[in-house]
Parts: structure tokens; C-alpha cells; sequence
């Protein structure tokens, strides 16, 4: 027997070689399987068992589950259910599995016309490999029908980016923990294989435990040495953002290949992006705001080289698979060196050296609290969802719930989804419904995912500063017991990059940065569902009582402006008259509004009258700072301070909530005094109405609306700051 067993995994080992080196594109025995991908391979094929996999990108994970699907479809097996986070990976599997023969198809959101499709070559045995977003496994037209008979049909489960399914990770998602109930209902001896590249003990354990596989004797968990021997890490300190951007633009063109710079905000990427640009440079922007078909062709413009960087934001994280990326740079420092590391491990795949570089920033601190606050719900928000839930006389969609709870749509989304996996609540055709099951608010677990943020920020800052070797560092934040010196650090080797910029880089990025003006959408719609909440308002607000389009001097999210703006924004900063830079940068701001395209000095027939007067919005927090820049537009453009929108005597603090119950807290709150509204009747033409920020945009909206109606031939908005 053991003789029998030995020739059959001989035999099994030489027929995984073979589909590698078609994967490879290899001729047969030109490629060979490193060991622990047989013993994975092994276990999923021959033992039908669970695995987990946690090894450095690049290992070869998805040679493993393409491996074991081509041995189990040719032992009569059914198709292989890869649950895939982001449709990068996607594109990129699909051709993969082509090259060893595996007929690969998606369903995802971006292909709905092609389901029905899909799910006719699955139940004709057509269909090798199914790649399914983990979103598609709570909607409920796929959760009901689709999901049970692919269950049943499984030949294998695939778990990839698997860190994803622990709120202890850095990128929890939701939609992950769905997968519980895919592995309930996977018949007996289907094998499961999850495989991750960014877990450390704590969330390998609990990954492995809501797998079925911990504490299991018929688990395999295989976990290597995280060192990537083609990395070399470094940490560049500069002065300030200017000198950031004027290294890249100097630089750029001697780091190796092409690669990614990544950004922590959006701003951040469309500033450097339209730089880069300026300096000659071919770059393209990659974020969550980027159209899908231009992401897509910016994925394909990197694989052929034909950009030198996608700037991009963590939207371009997992799942995106080009072996001879070169470099990966970061322009500011994410908060966790576990989203470190993946995003790192793009580089270097397919090529002997790759360079890593972090350029941190004084504003990043400010971007991680931000991040920060949009944790998971208090508590009482909770318990106020599931009783508007459990009171409703049918499901609620989220456009419909969204007026009744005080959170923004993403946030709310993401919690319904936890609820959802806690049993709580549950997803039907037209929205959400309470399902009346207890529920408890895990507080203690909450606390220590917050401390474990804030520990996570810490080790980043320790990863900046440190003089020890940082891949060293890397790997023990990733609880690599193998973590020793690289020996290609800057630490270990030496710098390799000196901090000297050139005057007429660093020149141009001043200006840059220092180009003030943004411009500020009004208003135009109604929230929907505020006739819910007792408010006869919807549909279009009208053209008589919107603001005109109006201007911010910059973003609070920029790495130009955002960075001299933050400091006046943060929480128990003192109120005080507007500094002399930023008003004169507002002055500025105004002349070029003026000369602009539709501005009062810009000679177009459809331009806006001059504005006749100042109005500004009374402020709680800081009356000084909006007082003092009122009075100051005014002075500099000689016009009346006609008086300030005030808030009645009786209001309440206005919280920073979803649109619809931000907008019903305003509603009555601001009010026009008798004696502005006799200066606005007398006042012949626009008005500028000057706050301090506007976030969600409401404010000035609701402003606005009040001067209209109290005479104002229109209103131009006017603010130091737009959140975003």
C-alpha cells in the first residue's frame, strides 16, 4: 500500500508540473513546484482538505488553486468558486487560466448582461473556473438562486485575499464573512483553500477559525518566510509636500521600469498626477473616483509600459498583477504596515530588484484620524437602525433608510452588512428588513480593533524612524518568525537617494501648490426621502432659490492648501481673525473667480453681475475666523458687510450626519435677521456668502435659499475649505 500511495502522488506531483509549466508558459518539465504548493495542491486534491495559505505576493498562491482545479476537473470534479475582491484580479486570472487550458468566466457587477450566460455554461459543465465578487454573495436574486446550486456543483472554493474576512485585519470587508454560509452549504470532501499575503498571527487564527479550519486536525495551514529578496525598502524625509512633489518629478525618471506611486486621498492623486504631467512625465491617475473603463485602460497603458506611474489611491491595492513592476513609491504614509506591505509587494515579482520608497508627510497623521472616524457605528446608532427596521412595514432600501438613521450611505451600508452576517438583519428584493434575532454590541471587540488602529499608526511611525532594518521590521509586524536583516535596506545598504531637489522643479511644485481655488458645486437636488421625516421638500430645488456656483480657497484633503488649512480646522484649535496669508490667498482667489469663465470681469454675455455685498454664515466654533474674513473681502473689494445668516435663538447643534437629517436639522435653525433682509431688498445684484467649510454642501444650501427669499438677486458662495 505505501509503495501504491508513493507512485500515486509521483504521479499526481508530475501532473501538477505539467499544468505549471502551461501556466508558465513553459515547455513540459521546465517548471517545478515549490514545495509547499505540492503539499497545498496535495492536501486540496488528493486529501480533499481545508487550507490556508498565507505566503509574500509573488509566492505563486494562484498557481496553487489554477494547479488543483485543472488535477480536480480531470478527476470529474466541479468547478472551482474563486471569491475574488476587485476586478483587477479578475481580468488578470482570466487570462492566467486561459494559458494552462482553464476556461475561466466572471460574474460581477460590471458584466450583469452575461449572468445568465455564465450560469448556462456552469450547469452544461462548460465553465472550469467561476471568479465572483464577495458583494455578489448578499445580493439576494444571487444569494437565493445562484448561490445554493453553485454550492452544491463546487469542486473547489477558493478564498482569496482571504485577511479580508477579519475585522482584526487592515482591510476588513463585510461582504467576506457571507462566505460562512457558502462553507455550511458546501457538500462533504469539497476542498477549501484560502490564501492571503498580508496576515499576522492574530488574523491568520481568526481567518483560519471562521474557515472551519482552526483547531481542525484535517487543517493545513502553511505559512512561509515573508522576506521579498527583490524589495529594496527605503524612507526619504523631506521638508514639505513642495519638495515631495519636485523629488518625484526629478526622479522619476531614474527609478527602474515603470510602477505606482500611490497617495493617500484622492486630491492627492489628481494633484501629483496633473504635476507629473506639467514636468513632462506620462502618468495616469487611478482612484475611486477614476470611470471603470478608464481604470481599465490605465491597468493595461501600466502592463505595456507605456505609463510610467499610475498615481493611485488604495483603490489600485489587491489583486493587480504585473511581474516586472519596478518601483513602488509612496507619497505619504498609509496607517498600517500590514496595507504596507501588500501594497509594497506589487514590486518585484518577475524582476531581480525592484525599488520601494516612502516619501511620509506632515499631513498624513491628520488623513489617518479622518479614516479613523468612520469606524463602525456607536451603539445607539445601531440599536436606532434596527428599530427603524424592525418598525418599518416593509424592507427598506437605502435611500429610504438613509433619511431615518443619522449616517452617511457608506457607512450605513457597512453596517447593515455586519448585521446581516450577525443575523440581525437581512438583504431581500427591495432593500433591508430587521429580523428580530437578539443582537449584541461586541463593544470590548470594537475597542480593541480601535486600539489595534492606533498600535497599527504607531509601528508606522516606528517603521519611519527606525535605523534597523526595515524589511526586518515588515516581517515581525507580520509575525514572520523567519524576520532577520535584508541586507537592501537604506538601513542595511546605505542610502541610495539623496534629498536634493532641482530650483525649477521645486519652483513649479510651490506654484503648484500654492495655486489657490477650487471650485464649489450648489445644490441642486433635494435629498430623497425627506417627506419621510415630515419635510415637504423633493425632486429639484428651484433655479430661484439655488446658490450660483461658488469657490473654496482649497481642499482639506490637498497636499497644497489642504495642508496650511487643516490646522485652522482641527477639533480645539482657537478661534481667531483669519491669518494674513490665507485672506490675501482668498483676495486671490476672488480676482481669479472674477476674470474667470462666467466671472463678473470676464466680458462673457452669460456672466454673473459683481456682487453688490458680503454676507457671511454665523459660525459657533469660530465667529472670529468667518467675522474677520467677511470684513476683510469687503474692505478689499469696497464692499458693504450687509450682515450675517444667524442661527435661532433656540437651535440646536447640527451633527455631521447624512444629508437628510443634516438638512432637517437646518430646516428652521438658520434664519435671515429683519435687518439683513431690508439691506438684501435694497442691494442691486449678487451677493457673496462667506462661511468657513462646507462638507456636505447643505449649509450653504439651505443659506442660500434663505437670502433668495428674502430678496437677494443671487448668492455666490464663498468658503476657506471644502472637506473632500
Amino acid at each position: 500500500m505505501e509503495g501504491m500511495e508513493h507512485t500515486s502522488n509521483a504521479d499526481l506531483r508530475a501532473d501538477a508540473d505539467a499544468v505549471l509549466a502551461r501556466l508558465v508558459g513553459g515547455a513540459p518539465g521546465a517548471a517545478r513546484l515549490r514545495e509547499d504548493q505540492w503539499r497545498a495542491i496535495k492536501a486540496l486534491v488528493a486529501d480533499r482538505r481545508r487550507a490556508l495559505v498565507v505566503q509574500r505576493t509573488g509566492w505563486g498562491k494562484s498557481a496553487v488553486y489554477f494547479v488543483a482545479t485543472s488535477l480536480l476537473r480531470a478527476r470529474g470534479s466541479g468547478p472551482t468558486v474563486i471569491v475574488s475582491p476587485l476586478l483587477a484580479l479578475m481580468r488578470n486570472q482570466v487570462e492566467a487560466a486561459a494559458r494552462a487550458g482553464i476556461h475561466a468566466r466572471t460574474i460581477n457587477s460590471s458584466n450583469t448582461e452575461e449572468w445568465e450566460t455564465v450560469r448556462a455554461e456552469i450547469a452544461s459543465g462548460e465553465v472550469d473556473v467561476l471568479l465572483v465578487s464577495p458583494e455578489r454573495l448578499n445580493n439576494p436574486d444571487f444569494r437565493d438562486q445562484v448561490l445554493p446550486e453553485l454550492a452544491a456543483a463546487t469542486g473547489l472554493l477558493v478564498v482569496d485575499e482571504a485577511h479580508c474576512i477579519s475585522d482584526w485585519g487592515h482591510d476588513f470587508r463585510p461582504d467576506y464573512r457571507r462566505l460562512r454560509t457558502m462553507l455550511t452549504d458546501l457538500p462533504p470532501g469539497v476542498p477549501v483553500l484560502a490564501t492571503t499575503a498580508t496576515a499576522n498571527a492574530r488574523v491568520t487564527a481568526d481567518v483560519a477559525e471562521q474557515l472551519g479550519t482552526g483547531g481542525s486536525s484535517d487543517a493545513l495551514v502553511l505559512r512561509g518566510p515573508l522576506d521579498r529578496e527583490s524589495l529594496s525598502l527605503s524612507v526619504l524625509r523631506l521638508p514639505d509636500a513642495a519638495h515631495r512633489m519636485a523629488w518625484l518629478a526629478d526622479h522619476l525618471d531614474a527609478l527602474p521600469g515603470s510602477g505606482i506611486i500611490y497617495t493617500l486621498t484622492v486630491a492627492a492623486a489628481e494633484e501629483v498626477t496633473a504635476f507629473l504631467r506639467q514636468r513632462g512625465h506620462v502618468v495616469a491617475s487611478y482612484t475611486g473616483r477614476t470611470e471603470n473603463a478608464d481604470r481599465q485602460q490605465a491597468e493595461e497603458d501600466l502592463l505595456a509600459n507605456k505609463v510610467k506611474a499610475l498615481v493611485a489611491t488604495s483603490a489600485l491595492g489587491m489583486g493587480f498583477d504585473k511581474p516586472d513592476l519596478g518601483f513602488v513609491v509612496h507619497l505619504g504614509s498609509p496607517s498600517s504596515p500590514i496595507a504596507y506591505y501588500q501594497q509594497v509587494g506589487r514590486a518585484g515579482r518577475g524582476v531581480e530588484h525592484a525599488e520601494v520608497l516612502l516619501l511620509p508627510g506632515k499631513e498624513d497623521e491628520a488623513i489617518w484620524e479622518y479614516f479613523a472616524s468612520l469606524a463602525f457605528p456607536s451603539e445607539e446608532l445601531v440599536r436606532r437602525t434596527l428599530d427603524v427596521l424592525s418598525r418599518a412595514e416593509r424592507p427598506l432600501s437605502l435611500p429610504a433608510l438613509e433619511p431615518l438613521v443619522e449616517l452617511r450611505r457608506s457607512r450605513l451600508e457597512t453596517m447593515l452588512k455586519v448585521l446581516d452576517v450577525d443575523g440581525a438583519v437581512k438583504r431581500v428584493k427591495g432593500g433591508w428588513t430587521a429580523t428580530g434575532r437578539p443582537w449584541t454590541y461586541e463593544t470590548e471587540r470594537y475597542a480593541w480593533v480601535a486600539r489595534q488602529r492606533k498600535a497599527e499608526q504607531e509601528a508606522m511611525r516606528g517603521y519611519a524612524a527606525t535605523t534597523d532594518c526595515r524589511m526586518e521590521f515588515l516581517q515581525r509586524q507580520l509575525d514572520d518568525e523567519g524576520a532577520k536583516p535584508c541586507g537592501r535596506c537604506d538601513n542595511c545598504a546605505g542610502a541610495r537617494y539623496a534629498a536634493e531637489t532641482s530650483t525649477a522643479a521645486l519652483d513649479a511644485a510651490r506654484v503648484d501648490l500654492g495655486r489657490a481655488g477650487v471650485e464649489v458645486e450648489p445644490r441642486r437636488m433635494w435629498p430623497t426621502g425627506l417627506p419621510s421625516i415630515g419635510m415637504d421638500l423633493k425632486g429639484r430645488i428651484p433655479a430661484a432659490e439655488q446658490a450660483q456656483p461658488g469657490r473654496a480657497l482649497g481642499r482639506l484633503s490637498d497636499i497644497g492648501w489642504g495642508n496650511r488649512l487643516r490646522p485652522l480646522f482641527a477639533p480645539h484649535a482657537p478661534d481667531g481673525p483669519v491669518p494674513d496669508d490665507v485672506a490675501k490667498a482668498v483676495v486671490g482667489v476672488l480676482a481669479d473667480w472674477a476674470k474667470g469663465p462666467g466671472g463678473w470681469a470676464s466680458g462673457a454675455s452669460d456672466a454673473v453681475a459683481r456682487p453688490v455685498g458680503v454676507v457671511t454664515v454665523a459660525s459657533r466654533t469660530r465667529p472670529r475666523l468667518i467675522q474677520s474674513l467677511g470684513a476683510r473681502i469687503a474692505e478689499v473689494g469696497r464692499l458693504p458687510l450687509l450682515g450675517a445668516v444667524e442661527y435661532a435663538a433656540d437651535a440646536a447643534p447640527v451633527s455631521r450626519s447624512n444629508s437628510a437629517q443634516r438638512l432637517k436639522a437646518l430646516h428652521g435653525l438658520l434664519e435671515v435677521p429683519p435687518a439683513l433682509a431690508s439691506a438684501l431688498a435694497q442691494a442691486p445684484g449678487p451677493v457673496l456668502l462667506v462661511d468657513d467649510f462646507t462638507e456636505t454642501g447643505w449649509t450653504l444650501a439651505v443659506a442660500a435659499r434663505l437670502l433668495r427669499r428674502s430678496g437677494a438677486q443671487a448668492v455666490l458662495p464663498l468658503v476657506l475649505a471644502v472637506q473632500g
